[in-house]
C-alpha cells in the first residue's frame, strides 16, 4: 500500500474501470474504423479511426473520454457509407 501512496503523492493515479472500458472500446471502434477505411481508400474513416485509437492518451477525466468518444463515433456513423 505505501507504493500506491507514494505514486499519488507523485500526482500518479490509476484510471477508474469505467475509463478502462471506454478507452478499449473506443480503441476497438477505432480500429474498425481504420481498417474499414483503407479498405475503401476512405481517408475520413482512416483518420476519424487513427483519432479514436490514440485520443485516449492524451485525455485523463473519464467524462471527457466518453464524450469526445461519443462525438468521434457520431461523426464516424454519420460518414461510414
Amino acid at each position: 500500500m505505501d507504493e500506491i501512496k507514494n505514486l499519488e503523492s507523485l500526482g500518479l493515479v490509476l484510471p477508474s474501470p469505467f475509463y478502462i472500458v471506454g478507452a478499449v472500446l473506443f480503441g476497438i471502434i477505432g480500429y474498425i474504423a481504420f481498417r474499414r477505411g483503407r479498405k475503401t481508400t476512405s481517408p475520413v474513416l482512416t483518420w476519424t479511426g487513427v483519432a479514436l485509437m490514440f485520443y485516449p492518451y492524451a485525455v485523463s477525466q473519464t467524462w471527457l473520454l466518453w464524450l469526445v468518444g461519443a462525438g468521434l463515433c457520431g461523426f464516424l456513423y454519420v460518414k461510414w457509407e
